[in-house]
This record gives C-alpha cells, sequence and structure tokens, in this order.
C-alpha cells in the first residue's frame, strides 16, 4: 500500500472522531422541539410539491435526533436521509462544507479519497442534506431522501431550517 494511501485511510479512520471532539467544542445544541418542527416542515414542504420522503436531523456527535418517514415514502429513504446528513457533520467542519452535495463534490475529484470514505460506515456522499448553524457553528444536520433528485431533497431540507432560523441563537 502507498504511504499516502496509508495516511489517507488513517486520517479517515479518525474523522469520526474529530466529529465529536468539534460538538464538545461547541455548547449550543438544538433543543428537540425545534428539531422536530424543522423535520415536519421539511416532510410538509415536499409533500406539497408531491415528494415523499424520509427526514433525519442528526446532532454533531453523528447521532439521529428525530427520524421522519412519510406515509408513502419508500424503505431507503429512512436510512439515505440520516446517511446523507451523517456525511455532513462528519466532513463538515473539517472541509467547511455546509451541504452533502458539496461532500459529494469533494470526493468526486479524488477517486481514492471517495473509494477510502465508502468505507466508513452510515456515510453517503449524496446530495440531500444541509447543515444548521447557530453562533455561526454548525449544530447538527438535516437530510432529506425520496424527492427525485438531491437538489430537491435539500430544497426540502431548506424550508425545515427556514422554520426555525428566526428562533437559533446568532
Amino acid at each position: 500500500m502507498k504511504k499516502q494511501t496509508k495516511r489517507l485511510l488513517i486520517f479517515l479512520t479518525l474523522l469520526p472522531l474529530q466529529a465529536n471532539v468539534y460538538a464538545a467544542e461547541n455548547s449550543y445544541t438544538l433543543p428537540l422541539t425545534l428539531a422536530v418542527e424543522a423535520a415536519n416542515e421539511t416532510v410538509r414542504s415536499c409533500e406539497a410539491l408531491g415528494y415523499n420522503v424520509s427526514v433525519a436531523f442528526v446532532d454533531m456527535s453523528g447521532q439521529p435526533r428525530v427520524q421522519l418517514k412519510s406515509d408513502k415514502s419508500t424503505p431507503h429513504t429512512f436510512e439515505t436521509a440520516y446517511r446523507k446528513a451523517y456525511a455532513i457533520v462528519t466532513f463538515g467542519p473539517n472541509y467547511h462544507l455546509e451541504t452533502s452535495g458539496q461532500v459529494a463534490d469533494l470526493m468526486s475529484k479524488n477517486p481514492a479519497f471517495y473509494n477510502a470514505v465508502l468505507t466508513i460506515p452510515n456515510v453517503t456522499p449524496l446530495p440531500g442534506a444541509l447543515a444548521i448553524k447557530a453562533k455561526g457553528n454548525m449544530i447538527g444536520a438535516i437530510g432529506v431522501s425520496g424527492a427525485p433528485g438531491g437538489d430537491k431533497d435539500e430544497g426540502c431540507a431548506q424550508a425545515g431550517i427556514d422554520k426555525i432560523s428566526s428562533r437559533l441563537p446568532e
């Protein structure tokens, strides 16, 4: 194995641990009531457009705090929504990324990096998740799966974030 590849694998192994350190440094945690409200608005927004989706809010330690599956969403969307949000909280802080679409773009530029990322449990580098920020820091992410395209998933996630943004600390 090449030296550069070994370094990359070591980095990727430690990356989830860095997310936990970031979570510990950021003292604000999104209250469950706001997370539920944002998730509900995300589903409502997608359903208004005719999209049956699943939604996940993931905190900075990578834990799912809220997961919703709309009545007619397909089975894989539940897990995919979580994995998209997890990708943001895993890679966002280190690479200054705010969408899972940006994670996908980063991975597409380096095939070795992309292949190594695919070995990390729960990471799905596909568009469809957005970071939630408070006080200039990422406090979690909303992932969406089920709309016909990640850009549409991200649009619904934005509606959920917009619903609660005025009540987040600045």
